[in-house]
């Protein structure tokens, strides 16, 4: 399988036409520039204690009916490589974790930029659940209510530039607090990155929590991506760095294995992983003899941003 580079991919092949012409009404302007440019609100007071109550959580007209995992399913099996490989690693390891306090620092093409307290980076956005079909490249799912903030609402108020197609995000890496990064099982720190355009979609969200209550450190805490129609190595967990770039970004999966993992990570069942079928998938908590469900193009979220990818060969950008 193959990835284009960088310089072989059109502005139209990242970006569809309409986001492209409708780009000035996303980078609405907003506050002043440095730390101080938002406005603190309810958001700012966001509670660090493990199974605290989120304030003021509303519900999203985008989450499934389908019925939610549990909170035990949700938080004990994970893919969170900083604290081990094993899926109950992070669940055990994770506790390590200091999430407070915390800082993110914003880069690139964009009028404000600088180094901004989870506090200021979140406020004052209006909390929302949203309850997600969630997607493993390993074949299983999840339905995840997840408690977060549009990550449009975010970028607009840093005001990118036309030259920011791509927005590049960094995790955590610190050996101290987290033993996974003591391995070179990967080349940390762990990277991610999206089109503007999906950046930009009212699907992708920042999540701060689940089921109402503060991010468990096993799953991202204080900070992670969520993008539900992409498999789930794309929601970097722990996030400290977001820059606006302008050339397609390097990404740790395909850094480490550029023929089983691509930059889109769209859920595709036509294109299997080199060692197994994605076409179908097995839910979480249902029991090894539970029979699979036929996957989803886009994880059932086609509706929504098949438009993103128009003109892509999605076999060749996967």
């Amino acid at each position: 399988m193959l990835i284009k580079k960088p310089d072989d991919i059109r502005p139209s092949e990242i970006t569809s036409r309409e986001n492209y012409l409708n780009r000035r009404r996303f980078l609405a302007a907003a506050g002043a520039a440095g730390g101080a440019w938002l406005a603190r609100g309810a958001a700012a007071a966001l509670p660090a204690e493990e199974r605290a109550r989120l304030p003021d959580v509303a519900p999203s007209p985008f989450s499934t009916d389908e019925t939610p995992n549990t909170y035990e399913e949700i938080t004990t099996y994970n893919n969170f490589f900083e604290f081990g490989t094993g899926k109950t690693d992070p669940y055990r390891r994770a506790h390590t974790l200091k999430t407070r306090p915390w800082t993110l620092e914003v880069s690139g093409h964009a009028a404000k930029t600088g180094t901004f307290h989870l506090e200021d980076f979140v406020a004052p956005h209006r909390l929302e659940e949203r309850i997600y079909r969630m997607r493993c490249v390993e074949a299983w799912s999840m339905v995840i209510p997840w408690v977060g903030i549009p990550l449009a609402d975010v970028i607009r108020r840093f005001e990118p530039t036309s030259r920011a197609k791509f927005v590049y995000f960094e995790s955590l890496a610190d050996s101290r607090q987290m033993p996974g990064v003591r391995t070179a099982v990967l080349d940390w720190p762990y990277r991610e990155g999206l089109t503007i355009a999906e950046a930009m979609h009212p699907l992708t969200i920042l999540a701060v929590g689940l089921y109402g209550e503060v991010l468990p450190n096993q799953n991202g805490a204080p900070l992670r991506l969520v993008v539900p129609w992409k498999y789930g190595f794309k929601g970097l967990k722990s996030i400290v760095r977001m820059g606006f770039v302008e050339e397609m970004p390097q990404t740790t999966w395909a850094m480490a294995a550029p023929d089983e993992y691509g930059f889109y990570a769209n859920v595709n069942p036509e294109v299997d992983h080199p060692r197994w079928s994605q076409a179908r998938e097995r839910r979480i908590g249902a029991g090894l003899f539970a029979g699979k469900q036929p996957t989803l193009m886009f994880n059932g979220y086609a509706d929504q941003v098949a438009h993103l990818y128009r003109g892509l060969d999605l076999r060749r950008h996967f």
